[in-house]
């Protein structure tokens, strides 16, 4: 069974960028944290509707690879999907394209799955099935 990937877009902002003209680094952990975002409001529930209900997912490790430059006002594709699924921890791969389609960062995330007071917990049913259709197995 072929995996999904979703798409989010970003439009680099000023803020986004260096004097230079091209993304800060730094800026593409909130560019993926947003796009994570939108990730789990399109699974049907946001990340502040899972804090509601007692869930956390905080990041324990993240790497990024730079590969070509964004620039001020480039329209952005981040593809994210699901690369790790346990019963406590996920982690999500990522790719973020230029408009002309340049590949500029390939980077990954995990996270545990966690109470409000930072206690691992089981993911909850819904949401492993929801993150299941964008499961990668390499």
């Amino acid at each position: 069974m072929a995996h999904r990937v979703f798409s989010a877009t970003h439009r680099v902002t000023y803020a986004d960028c260096t004097l230079g003209d091209h993304v800060y680094y730094a800026r593409y952990l909130d560019i993926l944290e947003a796009a994570r975002g939108e990730f789990f409001r399109h699974l049907g529930a946001t990340c502040l509707q899972w804090q509601q209900a007692g869930f956390a997912f905080p990041v324990l490790e993240c790497q990024v690879r730079y590969k070509a430059m964004a620039r001020y006002d480039d329209l952005l594709t981040v593809d994210l999907w699901v690369s790790q699924l346990e019963r406590v921890r996920l982690a999500f791969g990522y790719r973020v394209l230029t408009e002309a389609r340049a590949l500029a960062v390939e980077a990954s995330t995990a996270h545990v799955c966690a109470s409000l007071e930072g206690k691992p917990r089981r993911l909850p049913e819904r949401l492993l099935e929801s993150l299941g259709a964008y499961r990668h197995v390499p």
